[in-house]
């Protein structure tokens, strides 16, 4: 891909005030996008968008659709259109058997991952539709796909992002907008905060290439989902677990 790859869209990255999301907001800024950060933590999404070239924040709640909505408004005022969404807003939760896993706290997470994926697929959708070009790509996890014991919430969360991308994508398969999905493997950032260390190193277990995602590697693959060249696959999941994964 060529240094201004990006020129002249416009990115929506949820979560883009740190990890995978902040690793993303700067790699397509490095190929000429204005960024548009969605994230809960307004002081260091301003502080990562300062950083940027053509990049503004935004405090959302992904899991308010009303606040997902006027950050959209927002977002199209600043620069004119939404041409790409990586929506990398999520949390890992609390690790707990199913008996004993708390129902707020349950109903919190898929709150936050699933329908927050939903809101802003939603809010962006219409006017990628009205231009005639998008591209989305949703984070799930590979404990989508396999289910990590004691995070039930999180598993199940990720699972149904991998199902609602597959959805998604095929109702937009028509049109130039690529809906898409990558399953990683954990990386160290700031969610490792959320869990036990007897969780980590369960998922650092289960990883034949023994180490954990590098977010510039996650950040690559990302980019090209975002990119014109991906311009056939959609409704796909695209595997970033380091050999984990069996399908």
């Amino acid at each position: 891909m060529s240094e201004t790859q990006f020129e002249n869209m416009t990115a929506v990255i949820t979560g883009g005030a740190q990890g995978i999301g902040e690793a993303v907001a700067r790699r397509l800024c490095e190929g000429g996008a204005r960024i548009a950060i969605w994230d809960m933590d307004a002081d260091l999404a301003a502080r990562t968008a300062q950083s940027l070239n053509h990049a503004v924040a935004f405090e959302v709640d992904v899991s308010d659709w009303d606040s997902v909505q006027a950050a959209a408004a927002k977002t199209q005022e600043a620069f004119g259109s939404i041409d790409i969404a990586v929506n990398s807003a999520g949390i890992a939760g609390s690790n707990a058997p199913v008996e004993d896993y708390p129902v707020d706290e349950f109903a919190r997470i898929v709150a936050i991952n699933l329908n927050g994926t939903f809101h802003v697929n939603r809010a962006v959708v219409p006017t990628m539709r009205a231009n005639g070009y998008g591209r989305i790509v949703n984070i799930a996890s590979v404990a989508g796909k396999e289910g990590n014991p004691n995070a039930s919430a999180y598993s199940a969360s990720k699972a149904g992002v991998i199902g609602f991308t597959k959805s998604l994508g095929k109702e937009l398969a028509g049109l130039d907008i690529a809906v898409n999905c990558v399953t990683p493997a954990a990386a160290r950032t700031r969610i490792f905060d959320q869990m036990a260390q007897t969780h980590i190193d369960y998922m650092l277990s289960k990883i034949p290439r023994a180490r954990f995602l590098e977010l510039a590697e996650a950040a690559e693959m990302i980019a090209f989902l975002c990119s014109r060249e991906n311009s056939f696959t959609t409704a796909g999941v695209f595997d970033l677990s380091g050999g984990r994964a069996t399908y």
